[in-house]
């Protein structure tokens, strides 16, 4: 069979950095309650429940953990479990993770290399991982698969974002041990009108997660549980808004933001996963969250319309390298980071627990 070679550019001075495009048109609202209806109304991180009840999501009544969750049963749940041995209790966590506004995008005058499809696959690789573990599952055992859908491949650009996010796959397989056991990929996503105007996707990896989870009794849900307990974010929180929700809905090209691309650390990304799913396992978590699209604050809201239970947050706490703005604490998308529910009196051993495990 005939194997076609083709020309893969890549350009570092350029890559990192997330430029707001034409598309993004709504104007910057100038407090955070405005921000945050905006946000949660956005339509990447409104319910999809309305999407869900279309479908069967029930086999045998083997569900653990179903995809809406808390007493109403309209969260957004992490992931979902399965039992696929009734007689058992083992179970099979299914998650997803995908990152496609920190990755590049073609345009229809070519590659805007303002993204790094590298950092969004390393992205949504975490955000996967980052899934399956805030229901229960074990990070340690842990098999994904990749998704490739690329706008196409005969731009050389196109091509060298494609090569750099099998980079990724390696380097973030490689780093959470997690085996990559099948795939697909889509990469012809363009469409061009008559009069020569090019439409195009952004590159994009899907990562679907399956992980093992020992027993299904010990499985969390995102939903808020209970008044007076304490909410603690797990994971450190940097300036870096590019590809962020907040950048993409209101447009907001402040260059007083740190405009660059969150990047993964592939030593505190799984370190962080195995210390989080230690607590899971020892019973000291009520619920918990991953922290990503919007960042905290709409993760905080979601455990609390989940739950039907309200939040006070104080947002001087949040772990971080360098000083904190206002806005970087609450919409930040740092990856790694996960929001976690625990009971006062447990509050101690979990602290000593999370220290203990760096």
């Amino acid at each position: 069979i005939p194997t076609p070679l083709r020309e893969a550019k890549w350009d570092s001075e350029k890559a990192g950095g997330f430029a707001s495009g034409k598309e993004q048109t709504q104007s910057l609202p100038t407090n955070h309650e405005d921000v945050l209806k905006g946000l949660l109304g956005s339509p990447n991180i409104a319910s999809k429940h309305w999407i869900v009840r279309q479908y069967d999501h029930e086999v045998q009544g083997g569900s653990s953990v179903k995809p809406l969750v808390g007493p109403c049963q309209d969260g957004p749940g992490d992931a979902s479990v399965v039992r696929p041995k009734l007689s058992s209790m083992k179970g099979i966590a299914l998650s997803c993770g995908m990152g496609a506004q920190m990755s590049e995008k073609a345009t229809a005058a070519g590659v805007a290399k303002n993204g790094d499809s590298y950092w969004a696959t390393l992205a949504a690789i975490d955000e996967a991982v980052r899934n399956a573990v805030c229901v229960g599952a074990d990070p340690t055992h842990v098999a994904i698969l990749d998704n490739f859908c690329w706008p196409g491949c005969d731009d050389e650009y196109l091509m060298g974002s494609l090569v750099r996010a099998a980079e990724a796959c390696y380097d973030g397989a490689m780093a959470y041990k997690t085996p990559f056991v099948s795939g697909k990929d889509s990469l012809n996503n363009q469409f061009t009108t008559d009069e020569g105007v090019r439409y195009t996707i952004p590159q994009t990896l899907l990562v679907s997660a399956m992980a093992m989870v020992e027993n299904v009794q010990k499985c969390v849900t995102m939903d808020a549980k209970a008044s007076g307990n304490v909410l603690l974010v797990v994971g450190k929180t940097d300036n870096a808004m590019g590809g962020s929700s907040y950048c993409t809905v209101f447009n907001d090209s402040n260059t007083s933001h740190n405009m660059m691309i969150p990047r993964v650390d592939l030593k505190v990304g799984p370190q962080t996963a195995k210390a989080v799913a230690k607590l899971i396992d020892k019973g000291l978590v009520q619920s918990a969250h991953d922290c990503s699209e919007g960042g905290l604050l709409v993760a905080a809201a979601e455990m609390a319309f989940a739950g039907r239970i309200g939040l006070d947050l104080d947002l001087q706490g949040i772990a971080c390298n360098d000083t904190l703005d206002t806005v970087s604490a609450c919409y930040a998308e740092t990856p790694s980071r996960y929001l976690i529910e625990v009971a006062a009196e447990d509050f101690d051993a979990v602290i000593n627990s999370l220290r203990e495990l760096g």
